[in-house]
């Protein structure tokens, strides 16, 4: 079944429905898949089906070739309103990662320096110091919260490893603010079990979480591109402007992507 699998260390720019004009790095193979989630809606696909066999970049690799790309962007143009870490898996993965965030946030204040620098995670490594500080360091710190539903968690998202959710919530809260949450929110069906976290048995729970994690911001976004399972379908305008609506009452700043 057809998948979004990236070049690596560097892809696009591409436009992004929550972001602008957006440079991408991969810190991930570019001939698969690398997650510490295996999402039933992931672009990229399932993780099996996905294995990579490539070596993930280097730190060197990353900012050579983005300081490369940045070049003939300067030149060349189109000026990137942010330079965005995701691809193929999760970024913070990377043993590197905090190097390389120092890197690239050397290389956007030399080249871009009005350009953002945004971090699209699972919150799965969160709990580790490094990678809390590297993430504090960033415009654009945003952290996946799909539900605080454990069976949902585990049906939808399905954690590779250790995952325990009161724990993602806390660390979530200690970032006091520099955290944007980004919630996922579908429906349909995923081997016979419904899917649908757009109803309040699932919204309220969440929304109760987030006014205890207060994020600077709330993205909720539904499904875009193909997803591996095929019974999975977009929320509709109208449930995603309710939502809204709720995070807009509790004073939240939020947007909604469709």
């Amino acid at each position: 079944m057809p998948t979004a699998i990236y070049p690596s260390p560097i892809f696009g720019p591409v436009h992004s429905r929550r972001l602008g004009v957006s440079l991408g790095i991969n810190l991930l193979p570019s001939d698969g898949k690398h997650c510490s989630f295996d999402c039933i809606y992931c672009e990229c696909g399932f993780n099996a089906e996905h294995r990579p066999n490539h070596a993930l970049p280097t730190r060197e690799e990353v900012q050579t070739a983005l300081e490369n790309r940045l070049k003939e962007m300067q030149a060349n143009g189109p000026s990137p309103d942010v330079i965005t870490f995701a691809g193929n898996g999760e970024p913070t993965c990377h043993p590197h990662f905090p190097e390389i965030i120092d890197d690239t946030l050397s290389l956007r204040d030399r080249y871009f320096p009005n350009a953002k620098v945004s971090v699209l995670s699972n919150s799965t490594f969160i709990h580790r110091s490094k990678i809390f500080e590297a993430l504090m360091k960033v415009d654009n710190n945003i952290l996946k919260l799909d539900t605080v539903n454990e069976k949902y968690i585990e049906t939808v998202n399905r954690p590779t490893g250790h995952y325990v959710l009161q724990e993602i919530i806390d660390h979530l809260k200690a970032f006091q603010g520099h955290v944007i949450i980004q919630t996922m929110f579908m429906k349909g069906l995923y081997k016979g079990l419904d899917v649908n976290n757009t109803s309040d048995e699932y919204v309220l729970p969440w929304l109760n979480a987030v006014k205890f994690i207060a994020p600077s911001q709330v993205m909720i976004y539904t499904i875009d591109r193909e997803t591996p399972d095929h019974d999975l379908r977009k929320a509709t305008h109208q449930e995603l402007d309710r939502i809204l609506v709720l995070l807009e009452k509790e004073g939240i700043s939020a947007t909604a992507s469709y």
